[in-house]
């Protein structure tokens, strides 16, 4: 384990589902999209860890849900905690597992490193930029093609 990366541990509000991730990135990003927002409440604060890094305990309470052509989502089917966003590519679960900042026992020294769909963030809110990178729509779409909508 090097110094940018830790192991954590987390799970759900009603501690039915619990995870154990090795090397999780000390920086984290934001997504303003409309579905991060309507999912969480508010932009996704989410950590990408591999997959094959996170141990899950309580599996039978996780359930999914294709929320796009390219991704799905999970969260706690007893006490509703979101629990991960994955993109799929319209098939089989691809690249990381975004894990909500909330969801980690401890993330006291993670900081933020970019957001993204700034153009879509509302003006009722707004994190102070600390020179991260902040990408728009348009520039998401050009960066990860998988995320084109059409």
């Amino acid at each position: 384990m090097t110094d940018d990366v830790r192991d954590r541990t987390g799970g759900c509000y009603c501690g039915a589902v619990r995870f154990t991730a090795r090397d999780v990135p000390l920086t984290f990003g934001i997504c303003h999209c409309e579905t991060c927002r309507r999912w969480t409440g508010s932009a996704l604060l989410g950590v990408t860890v591999p997959a094959d890094n996170i141990t899950w305990e309580g599996e039978d309470h996780i359930a999914r849900h294709q929320s796009s052509s390219f991704a799905e989502r999970a969260w706690c089917s007893t006490c509703g905690s979101n629990l991960f966003f994955r993109f799929t590519g319209g098939g089989a679960p691809v690249g990381g597992v975004e894990l909500p900042v909330g969801v980690l026992d401890d993330a006291s020294d993670m900081v933020v490193h970019n957001e993204i769909f700034i153009d879509h963030k509302p003006d009722a809110y707004a994190f102070v930029p600390n020179d991260r990178q902040v990408l728009t729509r348009a520039q998401c779409a050009e960066k990860f093609p998988l995320l084109d909508r059409g």
